[in-house]
């Protein structure tokens, strides 16, 4: 079995909440960037252990929060030593909007992903996008590169979509599923 580290920041509880249901999917350990952007005591030695690392973040003004975004910026270090190389990568980002610019942040950890040398794992769902289609339904917002969410601004966190942690919950599934694959 392989080792999962889902590594997030949420600023309200929503992105918590469907890293918990990713984490389930993957049979993952949760790692939490906390309010000043750091990891906990080991967080960076967790990551360096496991075979696959997804991030989560929500989406705020366009891109990843600012917690995150340090957390990415630390993480040159690993980078610069190729510590993450070959290692599986996975996704997900929330925000209030539908759109709210969600793949703009999407891309960016698929990027940071890419700069470590990892390898990104899709979505690998097809959209719920027919008429009869709701917000309950799988892959409801359509996406490809990874996991989009919604969480409306005045909802709270047990109001998130459930075709949105049900798609959280597949993805978590495949991410680990591919890094299984891939373990020599």
């Amino acid at each position: 079995m392989s080792k999962v580290i889902v590594v997030y920041h949420s600023g309200y509880g929503h992105t918590r909440r469907v890293a918990e249901i990713v984490a389930e999917g993957a049979a993952a350990e949760l790692l939490a960037i906390d309010a000043e952007g750091n990891l906990p005591e080991g967080g960076w030695d967790k990551l360096a252990a496991a075979d696959a690392i997804i991030f989560g973040t929500p989406t705020y003004m366009g891109g990843a929060s600012w917690q995150f975004k340090k957390f990415a910026d630390a993480s040159s270090k690993p980078w610069y030593g190729r510590a993450w190389q070959d290692k599986v990568f996975g996704g997900f980002t929330n925000s209030a909007s539908l759109n709210g610019d969600k793949q703009v942040t999407l891309i960016g950890l698929q990027t940071l992903a890419s700069q470590h040398g990892g390898i990104w794992v899709s979505l690998g769902l097809l959209p719920s996008n027919a008429k009869a289609a709701t917000r309950n339904d799988i892959n409801n917002l359509g996406a490809s590169v990874g996991l989009l969410v919604q969480s409306p601004s005045d909802a709270g966190v047990d109001e998130i979509p459930q075709g949105d942690l049900d798609t959280a919950r597949q993805y978590g599934q495949r991410v680990a599923m591919v890094a299984a694959k891939l373990r020599p």
